[in-house]
Protein backbone atom coordinates (compact mmCIF):
# COMPACT_ATOMS: atom_id res chain seq x y z
CA UNK A 1 0.00 0.00 0.00
CA UNK A 2 1.46 3.51 -0.98
CA UNK A 3 2.69 6.11 1.91
CA UNK A 4 -0.72 7.76 2.93
CA UNK A 5 0.59 10.85 2.52
CA UNK A 6 0.35 13.14 -0.48
CA UNK A 7 4.43 13.51 -0.42
CA UNK A 8 7.21 13.00 1.57
CA UNK A 9 6.02 10.95 4.62
CA UNK A 10 8.03 12.85 7.66
CA UNK A 11 7.75 9.75 9.48
CA UNK A 12 10.22 8.12 7.13
CA UNK A 13 13.26 10.68 8.99
CA UNK A 14 13.06 9.50 11.99
CA UNK A 15 16.57 8.24 13.06
CA UNK A 16 15.74 4.78 13.07
CA UNK A 17 14.29 4.50 9.93
CA UNK A 18 16.09 7.39 7.92
CA UNK A 19 19.42 5.14 6.59
CA UNK A 20 17.52 1.96 5.31
CA UNK A 21 14.64 4.23 3.46
CA UNK A 22 17.84 5.90 2.15
CA UNK A 23 19.66 3.50 0.53
CA UNK A 24 16.55 1.85 -0.93
CA UNK A 25 15.22 5.42 -2.44
CA UNK A 26 18.52 5.73 -3.72
CA UNK A 27 18.66 2.04 -5.49
CA UNK A 28 14.97 2.67 -6.66
CA UNK A 29 16.42 5.74 -8.56
CA UNK A 30 18.98 4.09 -9.97
CA UNK A 31 16.83 1.19 -11.53
CA UNK A 32 14.32 3.95 -13.09
CA UNK A 33 17.25 5.86 -14.88
CA UNK A 34 18.65 2.33 -16.36
CA UNK A 35 16.13 1.54 -18.76
CA UNK A 36 15.92 5.31 -19.62
CA UNK A 37 19.87 5.65 -20.28
CA UNK A 38 20.89 2.94 -22.01
CA UNK A 39 22.62 1.73 -24.10
CA UNK A 40 25.01 5.27 -24.36
CA UNK A 41 25.18 5.65 -20.44
CA UNK A 42 25.40 3.58 -17.54
CA UNK A 43 23.95 3.99 -14.05
CA UNK A 44 26.26 2.97 -11.01
CA UNK A 45 26.07 3.19 -7.38
CA UNK A 46 28.67 4.44 -5.24
CA UNK A 47 29.18 5.61 -1.81
CA UNK A 48 30.23 9.06 0.44
CA UNK A 49 31.93 7.68 3.35
CA UNK A 50 32.17 9.00 6.80
CA UNK A 51 34.34 7.89 9.42
CA UNK A 52 34.86 8.90 12.84
CA UNK A 53 36.60 8.06 15.43
CA UNK A 54 35.18 6.32 19.02
CA UNK A 55 35.50 8.23 22.44
CA UNK A 56 36.09 6.04 24.92
CA UNK A 57 32.35 5.27 26.14
CA UNK A 58 31.10 5.25 22.97
CA UNK A 59 33.55 1.99 22.07
CA UNK A 60 32.44 0.87 25.46
CA UNK A 61 28.45 0.82 24.45
CA UNK A 62 29.44 -0.78 20.92
CA UNK A 63 31.30 -3.62 22.56
CA UNK A 64 29.29 -3.84 25.39
CA UNK A 65 32.54 -3.95 27.94
CA UNK A 66 35.75 -2.56 27.85
CA UNK A 67 38.67 -4.87 26.47
CA UNK A 68 38.93 -7.60 29.24
CA UNK A 69 41.05 -10.57 29.57
CA UNK A 70 39.68 -13.64 31.99
CA UNK A 71 41.09 -17.22 32.68
CA UNK A 72 38.30 -19.93 32.70
CA UNK A 73 39.89 -21.97 35.93
CA UNK A 74 37.85 -25.35 35.52
CA UNK A 75 39.50 -24.90 31.59
CA UNK A 76 42.95 -26.43 31.99
CA UNK A 77 44.15 -29.91 30.08
CA UNK A 78 47.44 -31.61 29.96
CA UNK A 79 49.44 -32.29 26.96
CA UNK A 80 51.33 -35.10 26.35
CA UNK A 81 54.46 -35.72 28.83
CA UNK A 82 52.43 -34.07 31.52
CA UNK A 83 52.90 -30.80 31.14
CA UNK A 84 49.60 -28.61 32.32
CA UNK A 85 48.73 -25.62 29.84
CA UNK A 86 45.95 -23.35 30.92
CA UNK A 87 43.17 -22.79 28.54
CA UNK A 88 43.61 -19.56 26.05
CA UNK A 89 42.38 -16.40 27.82
CA UNK A 90 39.43 -14.43 26.42
CA UNK A 91 39.21 -10.89 25.14
CA UNK A 92 37.49 -8.59 23.07
CA UNK A 93 38.72 -5.89 20.87
CA UNK A 94 36.38 -3.06 20.24
CA UNK A 95 35.93 -0.44 16.78
CA UNK A 96 37.87 2.50 16.87
CA UNK A 97 36.08 4.17 14.78
CA UNK A 98 32.08 4.36 13.20
CA UNK A 99 32.39 4.10 9.45
CA UNK A 100 29.31 5.44 7.99
CA UNK A 101 28.29 4.37 4.05
CA UNK A 102 25.65 6.35 2.03
CA UNK A 103 24.91 5.63 -1.41
CA UNK A 104 25.10 8.20 -4.46
CA UNK A 105 24.69 7.47 -8.13
CA UNK A 106 26.79 8.30 -10.93
CA UNK A 107 26.10 8.46 -14.78
CA UNK A 108 28.91 7.73 -17.08
CA UNK A 109 29.60 7.85 -20.80
CA UNK A 110 29.93 3.67 -21.76
CA UNK A 111 32.45 4.06 -23.92
CA UNK A 112 34.67 6.94 -21.81
CA UNK A 113 33.48 6.26 -18.50
CA UNK A 114 33.25 10.06 -18.36
CA UNK A 115 31.29 11.19 -15.58
CA UNK A 116 28.13 12.89 -17.18
CA UNK A 117 25.89 13.18 -13.73
CA UNK A 118 25.80 12.65 -10.51
CA UNK A 119 22.74 12.47 -8.43
CA UNK A 120 22.66 13.25 -4.13
CA UNK A 121 20.38 12.35 -1.68
CA UNK A 122 21.05 14.25 1.46
CA UNK A 123 21.32 12.77 5.39
CA UNK A 124 21.31 14.62 8.11
CA UNK A 125 24.97 13.72 7.86
CA UNK A 126 25.55 15.74 4.83
CA UNK A 127 23.27 19.01 6.88
CA UNK A 128 24.32 18.67 10.36
CA UNK A 129 27.36 21.40 11.04
CA UNK A 130 30.60 19.67 11.48
CA UNK A 131 33.40 18.22 9.83
CA UNK A 132 30.84 15.48 7.74
CA UNK A 133 29.17 18.68 6.16
CA UNK A 134 32.25 19.98 5.49
CA UNK A 135 33.36 17.09 3.56
CA UNK A 136 30.23 17.19 1.58
CA UNK A 137 30.22 20.71 0.86
CA UNK A 138 33.93 20.23 -0.89
CA UNK A 139 32.42 17.07 -2.47
CA UNK A 140 29.96 19.47 -3.80
CA UNK A 141 31.80 22.10 -5.09
CA UNK A 142 34.70 20.10 -6.77
CA UNK A 143 30.93 18.19 -8.37
CA UNK A 144 29.85 22.30 -9.52
CA UNK A 145 33.25 23.22 -10.63
CA UNK A 146 33.66 20.18 -13.00
CA UNK A 147 32.24 19.16 -16.25
CA UNK A 148 29.63 16.86 -14.59
CA UNK A 149 26.05 18.09 -14.21
CA UNK A 150 24.72 17.48 -10.03
CA UNK A 151 21.06 16.75 -8.97
CA UNK A 152 20.90 17.25 -4.89
CA UNK A 153 17.74 16.32 -3.75
CA UNK A 154 16.99 17.05 0.09
CA UNK A 155 13.93 15.80 1.87
CA UNK A 156 14.37 16.32 5.04
CA UNK A 157 13.12 18.96 7.53
CA UNK A 158 15.60 18.55 10.04
CA UNK A 159 19.31 19.95 10.06
CA UNK A 160 20.51 23.60 8.15
CA UNK A 161 20.19 23.81 4.27
CA UNK A 162 22.80 23.68 2.25
CA UNK A 163 23.86 27.18 1.02
CA UNK A 164 21.69 27.65 -2.15
CA UNK A 165 20.80 31.63 -3.21
CA UNK A 166 17.22 32.45 -3.51
CA UNK A 167 15.95 28.87 -2.36
CA UNK A 168 12.11 30.25 -1.40
CA UNK A 169 11.06 28.60 2.21
CA UNK A 170 9.77 24.97 2.01
CA UNK A 171 10.12 21.85 3.05
CA UNK A 172 11.75 19.97 0.70
CA UNK A 173 13.79 20.80 -2.32
CA UNK A 174 15.24 19.78 -5.66
CA UNK A 175 18.39 21.55 -7.17
CA UNK A 176 19.35 20.89 -11.17
CA UNK A 177 22.96 21.99 -11.72
CA UNK A 178 23.57 22.05 -15.79
CA UNK A 179 26.96 22.46 -16.62
CA UNK A 180 26.12 24.69 -19.33
CA UNK A 181 23.82 27.29 -16.76
CA UNK A 182 26.11 27.66 -13.85
CA UNK A 183 25.90 29.31 -11.67
CA UNK A 184 22.58 29.22 -11.91
CA UNK A 185 20.72 26.08 -10.87
CA UNK A 186 17.40 24.99 -11.26
CA UNK A 187 14.97 24.60 -7.46
CA UNK A 188 11.92 22.51 -7.34
CA UNK A 189 10.67 23.93 -3.56
CA UNK A 190 8.63 21.13 -1.96
CA UNK A 191 6.36 21.55 0.94
CA UNK A 192 5.18 19.07 3.01
CA UNK A 193 1.70 18.63 1.77
CA UNK A 194 2.90 18.29 -2.41
CA UNK A 195 3.68 15.75 -4.22
CA UNK A 196 7.15 15.12 -5.10
CA UNK A 197 8.33 16.52 -8.10
CA UNK A 198 9.06 14.74 -11.59
CA UNK A 199 12.47 15.91 -11.89
CA UNK A 200 14.87 16.23 -15.25
CA UNK A 201 18.65 14.30 -15.51
CA UNK A 202 20.15 15.66 -17.63
CA UNK A 203 22.61 14.23 -20.06
CA UNK A 204 25.42 14.93 -22.74
CA UNK A 205 23.98 16.22 -25.91
CA UNK A 206 22.82 14.82 -27.99
CA UNK A 207 21.12 13.09 -25.68
CA UNK A 208 17.91 14.52 -24.29
CA UNK A 209 17.12 14.45 -20.35
CA UNK A 210 15.19 11.90 -18.45
CA UNK A 211 12.72 12.25 -16.15
CA UNK A 212 12.89 10.75 -12.69
CA UNK A 213 9.29 10.95 -10.74
CA UNK A 214 10.37 11.28 -6.92
CA UNK A 215 6.92 10.39 -5.34
CA UNK A 216 6.34 7.18 -7.51
CA UNK A 217 9.85 5.90 -6.47
CA UNK A 218 9.36 7.02 -3.20
CA UNK A 219 5.78 4.90 -2.97
CA UNK A 220 7.59 2.18 -4.09
CA UNK A 221 10.70 2.36 -1.55
CA UNK A 222 7.88 2.55 0.96
CA UNK A 223 5.76 -0.36 -0.17
CA UNK A 224 8.73 -2.58 -0.56
CA UNK A 225 10.14 -2.11 2.83
CA UNK A 226 7.02 -2.45 4.74
CA UNK A 227 6.92 0.96 6.77
CA UNK A 228 3.71 1.11 7.30
CA UNK A 229 4.06 -2.13 9.79
CA UNK A 230 6.25 0.03 12.50
CA UNK A 231 7.22 3.93 11.70
CA UNK A 232 4.11 5.33 13.27
CA UNK A 233 4.04 4.39 16.66
CA UNK A 234 5.70 8.12 17.72
CA UNK A 235 5.90 11.07 16.36
CA UNK A 236 7.50 12.55 13.56
CA UNK A 237 11.23 13.67 13.80
CA UNK A 238 11.84 16.65 13.91
CA UNK A 239 8.18 17.39 15.14
CA UNK A 240 5.97 19.06 13.30
CA UNK A 241 4.40 22.67 13.78
CA UNK A 242 0.61 21.98 15.64
CA UNK A 243 -1.44 22.48 12.18
CA UNK A 244 1.27 19.86 10.26
CA UNK A 245 0.89 17.70 13.28
CA UNK A 246 -3.00 17.55 13.03
CA UNK A 247 -2.78 17.56 9.11
CA UNK A 248 -0.24 14.39 9.45
CA UNK A 249 -2.91 12.88 11.89
CA UNK A 250 -5.35 12.75 9.65
CA UNK A 251 -3.25 11.17 6.85
CA UNK A 252 -2.70 8.56 8.93
CA UNK A 253 -6.70 7.99 9.59
CA UNK A 254 -6.89 6.98 5.99
CA UNK A 255 -4.43 4.26 6.62
CA UNK A 256 -6.36 3.21 9.58
CA UNK A 257 -9.60 2.36 7.68
CA UNK A 258 -8.00 0.57 5.09
CA UNK A 259 -6.23 -2.05 7.71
Amino acid sequence: MPSPFPGMNPYLERKSVWHGFHEAFVIDCQRALVPQIRPEFIASLDDNIYIHELSADERRLVGRSDVSLSVRSETTALVPGGTTVIAPVTGRVLPQVDVLRENFIEIRDRESRELVTVIDVLSPTNKRPGSDRDQFLNKRYQLMTSTAHYVEIDLLRGEPRLPIENLPDCDAYVMVSHVEQRPSVGLWPIGLRDRLPEIPIPLRDPIPEVRLDLQTILDHAYDSGGYEDYIYSGAPEPPLPSADAAWATEQLRSLEKST
